[in-house]
């Protein structure tokens, strides 16, 4: 009987309407607490923050005009939006109205800001406006981890790495429509000029001067992509014989100085060659650069240039790979007493030994080669794989070094630096002098 009633209690419940705690989002809260209080000990935005207040901002702050006894409207502290930008890096942040999202709702943010309002605008222009500031603060932090002797650069490893422009494919044109578009940008500016003249009642002012600033933006991409143009043309006179040759030379008129370049996934789309240089045995980034095209040639002296320029030491050692290889950079480097660990490529004789010397060779290339004939130098090398692969990747994916929000390559150098900065703080949080 027992039985019975059990089942006919469990047959009941099926039928009955299940019970949930179900959300009230018209309950009042009562939360005193500061803003200081949200956010734990070691969040990466009291890292940064205590980070910055070490470091000299005094090239952020020049600039500013408001001074105090002087009419004028307050700006946000330069503190502060760096402090955004570098926490928005770390995240992997790299919109300007994300990032003023990010300010209104979330605690760390919110709390970088203490109450102090911001908008995209002002963001964007921080972020790409403060460049010889901003390279002066990622050598300042180079110099300091050194002083603290946990950075070297008597060796290091360079590798670029293509990140998505902000252009689309279809921007590329070729001369003749180039040419097409800076008649029709030239023929805007004079229609916006006899609007202008002719009637006042249908605009306003502000809203002429912001069609004309438009208008001119848009004659100024067009003229710059016919500049790249000649480039790109020149750069495919240079060219051995191969297919890519014989195509029409294209630049983008909304970003003439991005390249169509090949990714890692095998296709082809419009992207910046950003290079990075690292100590291997720290993982520090010590480098930034924006390749003026998409090869890599050319790109290893004017690296160890800076790298020497920042940290005031000499290079003796530099770690790269095939795509920057030439006999005349061996040289140039030998000259400089900098040692290349490199790989030899193979010679289109199979039968003939690419370590063994050729009588066309300097005594510089002839000891590359020695050099990477032994296992010492083969294992010096392999440092550069295991360096630059996993930081490149870390800052594309973890540093907002992904697809770019800006155009041109002052800006992206910008974006780069950001990046790698934030990578430095984070990676040295720890034992950040």
């Amino acid at each position: 009987m027992s039985e019975q009633v059990e089942q006919d209690e469990v047959e009941a419940n099926k039928l009955a309407p299940p019970r949930t705690r179900k959300p009230d989002r018209q309950q009042m809260l009562m939360v005193p607490c500061s803003l200081d209080e949200l956010l734990p000990p070691d969040h990466p935005a009291r890292i940064i923050w205590a980070a910055l207040s070490k470091l000299d901002l005094s090239d952020f702050y020049e600039p500013i005009k408001a001074r105090e006894g002087v009419a004028g409207r307050e700006v946000i502290d330069p503190a502060v939006a760096i402090s955004l930008w570098l926490l928005a890096a770390v995240e992997g942040v790299g919109s300007g109205r994300r990032l003023e999202q990010l300010c209104e709702y979330h605690a760390a943010y919110r709390w970088i800001c203490g109450g102090v309002s911001v908008n995209y605008h002002t963001l964007n222009d921080f972020r790409t406006g403060q460049k010889q500031a901003l390279d002066e603060l990622f050598t300042q932090v180079l110099g300091r981890l050194m002083h603290a002797g946990l950075v070297k650069v008597r060796r290091i490893t360079q590798d670029g790495t293509k990140v998505r422009a902000s252009a689309g494919a279809r921007s590329f044109c070729t001369r003749d429509t180039l040419a097409k578009k800076l008649a029709e940008a030239k023929a805007h500016i004079r229609a916006l000029g006899r609007l202008a003249d002719e009637s006042v009642a249908q605009a306003t002012e502000r809203q002429e001067a912001a069609a004309q600033r438009v208008a001119k933006e848009r004659l100024e991409r067009v003229e710059r992509a016919m500049e790249e143009l000649a480039k790109v043309e020149a750069a495919k006179a240079k060219q051995k014989e191969k297919p890519s040759k014989h195509r029409a030379a294209k630049a983008s008129s909304t970003d003439p100085e991005a390249r169509m370049q090949k990714m890692s996934d095998g296709g082809f789309r419009p992207a910046y060659n950003i290079q990075l240089a690292q100590d291997p045995s720290s993982r520090a980034i010590v480098g930034v650069a924006v390749a003026a095209d998409s090869s890599d040639k050319d790109q290893s002296q004017p690296m160890r240039q800076q790298v020497e320029d920042r940290s005031a030491e000499k290079v003796q050692e530099h770690l790269m790979d095939g795509n920057y290889l030439t006999l005349e950079g061996i040289d140039q480097a030998a000259a400089q007493q900098v040692r290349v660990y490199a790989p030899v490529p193979k010679p289109k004789n199979k039968e003939q030994d690419r370590f063994a010397a050729r009588k066309s060779d300097s005594m510089a290339v002839a000891a590359w080669r020695e050099r990477m004939n032994n296992e010492e130098g083969r294992e010096i090398y392999r440092q550069r794989g295991s360096t630059c692969e996993p930081i490149n990747g870390e800052v594309k994916c973890w540093r907002g070094l992904g697809r770019l929000f800006v155009r041109g390559s002052e800006k992206v150098l910008c974006v780069a630096l950001w990046s790698a900065l934030a990578y430095n703080l984070m990676h040295f949080a720890a034992t950040m002098p």
